[in-house]
Protein backbone atom coordinates (compact mmCIF):
# COMPACT_ATOMS: atom_id res chain seq x y z
CA UNK A 1 0.00 0.00 0.00
CA UNK A 2 2.61 2.39 0.95
CA UNK A 3 3.82 2.11 -3.07
CA UNK A 4 0.63 2.43 -4.76
CA UNK A 5 -0.52 5.13 -3.50
CA UNK A 6 1.78 7.63 -4.69
CA UNK A 7 0.55 6.61 -8.22
CA UNK A 8 -2.94 6.83 -7.16
CA UNK A 9 -2.06 10.69 -5.74
CA UNK A 10 0.03 11.18 -9.40
CA UNK A 11 -3.15 10.28 -10.89
CA UNK A 12 -5.28 12.52 -9.21
CA UNK A 13 -3.01 14.81 -10.15
CA UNK A 14 -2.99 15.14 -13.82
CA UNK A 15 -6.84 14.59 -13.99
CA UNK A 16 -9.80 17.11 -14.28
CA UNK A 17 -13.11 16.90 -14.91
CA UNK A 18 -13.88 17.22 -18.91
CA UNK A 19 -15.76 15.71 -21.44
CA UNK A 20 -15.78 11.77 -21.91
CA UNK A 21 -12.29 10.92 -23.01
CA UNK A 22 -11.43 7.93 -25.51
CA UNK A 23 -8.17 6.08 -26.27
CA UNK A 24 -7.76 7.96 -29.40
CA UNK A 25 -7.73 11.07 -27.14
CA UNK A 26 -5.02 10.34 -24.97
CA UNK A 27 -2.24 9.31 -28.21
CA UNK A 28 -1.04 12.82 -27.66
CA UNK A 29 0.39 11.49 -23.98
CA UNK A 30 2.78 8.61 -25.96
CA UNK A 31 6.15 9.82 -25.76
CA UNK A 32 5.36 12.57 -23.66
CA UNK A 33 5.12 13.99 -20.37
CA UNK A 34 1.94 14.91 -18.12
CA UNK A 35 3.27 17.12 -15.34
CA UNK A 36 1.38 18.57 -12.47
CA UNK A 37 2.75 21.42 -10.70
CA UNK A 38 1.59 21.84 -6.96
CA UNK A 39 1.65 25.56 -5.21
CA UNK A 40 5.30 24.56 -3.27
CA UNK A 41 6.55 24.02 -6.62
CA UNK A 42 7.45 20.01 -6.64
CA UNK A 43 5.95 18.42 -9.46
CA UNK A 44 4.74 14.98 -10.55
CA UNK A 45 5.25 13.30 -13.61
CA UNK A 46 2.80 10.67 -15.34
CA UNK A 47 3.91 9.03 -18.87
CA UNK A 48 1.06 7.04 -20.41
CA UNK A 49 2.56 4.29 -22.93
CA UNK A 50 0.73 2.66 -26.31
CA UNK A 51 1.05 -0.68 -25.01
CA UNK A 52 -1.52 0.51 -22.00
CA UNK A 53 1.30 0.16 -19.36
CA UNK A 54 2.55 3.67 -17.12
CA UNK A 55 5.19 4.76 -14.89
CA UNK A 56 4.57 7.79 -12.56
CA UNK A 57 6.79 10.02 -10.58
CA UNK A 58 5.44 11.78 -7.50
CA UNK A 59 6.53 15.09 -5.62
CA UNK A 60 8.64 12.69 -3.96
CA UNK A 61 10.72 11.45 -6.71
CA UNK A 62 9.61 7.67 -6.33
CA UNK A 63 8.80 6.19 -9.47
CA UNK A 64 5.96 3.34 -9.96
CA UNK A 65 4.46 1.24 -12.87
CA UNK A 66 1.30 0.10 -13.30
CA UNK A 67 -1.66 -0.38 -16.29
CA UNK A 68 -4.11 2.03 -17.95
CA UNK A 69 -7.60 1.38 -19.68
CA UNK A 70 -10.21 3.86 -20.53
CA UNK A 71 -13.62 2.90 -19.19
CA UNK A 72 -16.96 4.58 -18.95
CA UNK A 73 -14.82 8.00 -21.02
CA UNK A 74 -12.35 8.09 -18.08
CA UNK A 75 -8.76 7.51 -17.44
CA UNK A 76 -8.39 4.25 -15.09
CA UNK A 77 -4.68 3.88 -13.47
CA UNK A 78 -4.27 0.49 -12.12
CA UNK A 79 -1.45 -1.32 -9.92
CA UNK A 80 -1.76 -4.47 -8.34
CA UNK A 81 -5.34 -4.55 -7.04
CA UNK A 82 -5.92 -0.84 -6.79
CA UNK A 83 -7.52 1.29 -9.45
CA UNK A 84 -8.59 4.54 -9.65
CA UNK A 85 -10.34 6.69 -12.18
CA UNK A 86 -10.95 9.75 -12.90
CA UNK A 87 -11.83 12.08 -15.53
CA UNK A 88 -9.23 13.87 -18.24
CA UNK A 89 -9.12 16.75 -20.94
CA UNK A 90 -8.42 15.97 -24.23
CA UNK A 91 -5.55 17.97 -24.96
CA UNK A 92 -2.37 18.66 -27.54
CA UNK A 93 1.37 19.03 -26.64
CA UNK A 94 1.99 22.40 -25.09
CA UNK A 95 -1.61 22.43 -23.36
CA UNK A 96 -2.30 23.40 -19.77
CA UNK A 97 -5.08 23.04 -17.85
CA UNK A 98 -5.76 23.62 -13.57
CA UNK A 99 -7.16 20.78 -11.84
CA UNK A 100 -8.05 20.34 -7.79
CA UNK A 101 -5.60 17.32 -6.45
CA UNK A 102 -6.44 14.82 -3.72
CA UNK A 103 -5.24 17.09 -1.11
CA UNK A 104 -7.63 19.98 -2.33
CA UNK A 105 -4.79 21.91 -3.52
CA UNK A 106 -5.06 23.77 -7.20
CA UNK A 107 -2.24 21.90 -9.91
CA UNK A 108 -1.74 23.66 -12.86
CA UNK A 109 -0.90 20.45 -15.37
CA UNK A 110 0.83 20.47 -18.70
CA UNK A 111 1.23 18.11 -21.49
CA UNK A 112 4.90 18.52 -22.25
CA UNK A 113 6.66 17.26 -25.75
CA UNK A 114 9.34 14.40 -24.03
CA UNK A 115 10.44 12.73 -22.16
Amino acid sequence: MRRVLPVLIAAALVATPAAAVTEADLKAAFGNTIVSTHPDGRQAKLWLNADHTFTAQGRKGNRERGTWSVKGGKLCLKQGLLSYCKAFPKVAVGQTWRDRAVNGEMVDNALVAGR
